[in-house]
């Protein structure tokens, strides 16, 4: 896998000057909820640079705030690391929270040197006094607190002696910095919360912008590559490299986020959607979640082509979806087997075939892939066609079954229409048809012209589906800048599922096991979901985006 991007270069540029001889990166994800298609960017830039240069990928699990991680998100992300790789990472699993003892170590060192002091403002006096873009900040009353009452406090602050959120330690830099970030910002805080790992043993807790360069020091990590809204961290993540004791100077650098039109990738947004029952779960396959992506049907490797197409640099723009429903088109036209599958049924009957017969029409399982080979489909004369494929009154240049009108049924006989059957209600219920018994194969012996073809299923071996066709889940394009007075769940799409129900399918579907992708013959491309008789729609055949590619 060949990567290069400005990341890359400065990567280079660091090789070429000798500043590191090892490439060591990591994806840190907290474990507050599941890995989304934006997440699959950070994952592959991290991990794509390390297999480039030979080098390690570790994944660390920021949980730093016990309030909302969970052993479930833990799992879930491993899990779809593992799935969008293909591998579990070469450098190792870690866990913040592991290195509790040496971030409560560092934060003394801190202490001892006069950079760090325990500070009783409350957040929103905090917020008071940290001044604005043009303005200074006012120091902390308790600023200048001796070193040895600031040790003692912190140690206090550790037992539990103090109430939530009753007191911070705050790195001492400088209040009229003009980054905002480095106005002696909180880097520790009491939280009494169960740890999913640590249990009750802490009360205190290091904030992410403290943590997280400790955390790449002690493993080596060479490059520390995140999102861009981190651009602004930087300093006070080299500050905490440059003031704590540790072994490794990492470098951090930012890339611009993944945003993909008619969708969400805030986390907690995807929390909402998932608490609030706005969808089924996190792997509802309308979720930008990797493990619903994931059961709507996607592969890694159209995920991953998307990611590279979509492009990485430090820019923020906004990523046509229409191009991940393209990348996932252009392999499966390749690569997925062909079924045929009527989603919404009408009875066809041939009156001149005969009533107990059934022959087998040889259907290959690829056009595309001739090592694909072919299937025996049963044939009879009662079948099903879609209800989309007849019209009493037809359109112009409607060139399927219509009153009178001969239509090819895919690799099997021409069928003329010869009477209309209705319920009471007025509703088409059965077409009658008569075959053109010398046409097998579809193809006419006198020479006529047949312009239509339609897939079928037999009545009599059909077996019984329901499909779950999927659109955009939000009816905004850009959901970052809804308009005023409004809320991004103002915008969820109405029709973002459509449940068909009582779907006829040709019966070699029953044997494929659950997550094979097929294309169901002019219908668009499907995967069989666990839940039995499900069939989750991937995406339609027609690729309008395909056009603006060329």
């Amino acid at each position: 896998m060949e990567v290069n991007n400005f990341l890359t270069e400065i990567i280079d540029a660091d090789l070429a000057a000798g500043l590191t001889e090892q490439i060591h990166t990591r994806f840190p994800p907290e474990p507050n909820g599941y890995l989304h298609i934006g997440s699959a960017k950070a994952i592959f830039i991290n991990w794509s640079i390390a297999k480039k240069y030979n080098g390690k990928f570790n994944l660390r699990f920021d949980d730093t705030n016990p309030v909302r991680e969970d052993d479930e998100y833990v799992q879930a992300i491993d899990r779809d690391i593992v799935w969008l790789t293909g591998e579990e990472p070469n450098g190792g699993i870690f866990y913040g929270s592991d290195y509790f003892e040496t971030c409560y170590d560092c934060a003394v060192a801190l202490i001892k040197a006069g950079k760090a002091y325990v500070c009783d403002l409350t957040q929103e006096e905090m917020r008071a006094q940290r001044g604005t873009l043009t303005e200074p900040g006012q120091n902390s009353p308790y600023r200048d607190r001796s070193v040895e009452e600031n040790l003692a406090l912190f140690q206090a602050m550790r037992n539990g002696e103090f109430p939530d959120g009753s007191k911070t330690l705050r790195a001492k830099i400088d209040m009229a910095s003009p980054n905002m970030n480095l106005r002696d910002p909180a880097i520790y805080r009491i939280v009494r919360a169960h740890h999913h790992r640590q249990g009750d043993k802490w009360c205190i807790y290091p904030l992410y912008d403290f943590a997280h360069p400790i955390q790449d020091a002690l493993e080596g990590i060479t490059h520390s590559m995140c999102s861009i809204e981190f651009e602004n961290h930087r300093p006070l993540y080299e500050w905490v490299v440059d003031n704590c004791p540790l072994p490794h100077h990492p470098k951090q650098r930012e890339f611009a986020r993944l945003n993909v039109t008619h969708t969400v990738m805030s986390k907690r947004y995807l929390r909402e959607l998932v608490f609030e029952g706005h969808v089924e779960g996190w792997d509802d396959p309308r979720m930008p979640t990797l493990c619903g992506l994931r059961r709507r049907g996607y592969t890694p490797s159209a995920i991953l082509d998307f990611v590279q197409r979509a492009g990485i640099a430090k820019a923020n723009s906004l990523v046509d979806i229409r191009l991940l429903e393209h990348c996932i088109r252009e392999e499966l036209n390749e690569t997925a087997l062909r079924r045929m599958a009527v989603t919404e049924p009408i009875k066809l009957t041939i009156t001149n075939y005969p009533a107990d017969k059934t022959e087998y029409f040889e259907v290959p399982n690829n056009p595309r892939d001739e090592a694909a080979g072919s299937r025996q489909v049963p044939f009879t004369g009662t079948l099903y066609i879609e209800k989309s494929d007849f019209a009493e009154v037809p359109p112009p240049k409607f060139q399927r079954l219509k009153p009178g009108g001969e239509v090819r049924l895919m690799g099997a006989y021409i069928v003329k229409c010869n009477e209309i059957i209705k319920d009471d209600a007025g509703e088409i219920v059965e077409l009658r048809c008569t075959a053109d018994l010398e046409t097998g194969n579809g193809m006419p012996t006198d020479g006529r012209k047949i312009r239509g073809t339609i897939h079928w299923v037999s009545a009599g071996h059909a077996i019984d589906a329901t499909c779950y066709l999927y659109d955009h889940l939000f009816t905004l394009e850009n959901t970052g800048d809804v308009p005023e007075g409004t809320n991004y769940l103002d915008y969820l799409n109405p029709d973002s599922l459509k449940k068909l129900e009582g779907c006829k399918m040709e019966p070699s579907i029953a044997d494929v096991p659950a997550g094979t992708r097929m294309q169901f013959v002019r219908m668009g491309y499907f995967i069989k979901d666990e839940e039995p008789g499900r069939f989750n729609r991937i995406v339609t055949l027609k690729d309008s985006f395909s056009k603006t590619l060329k």
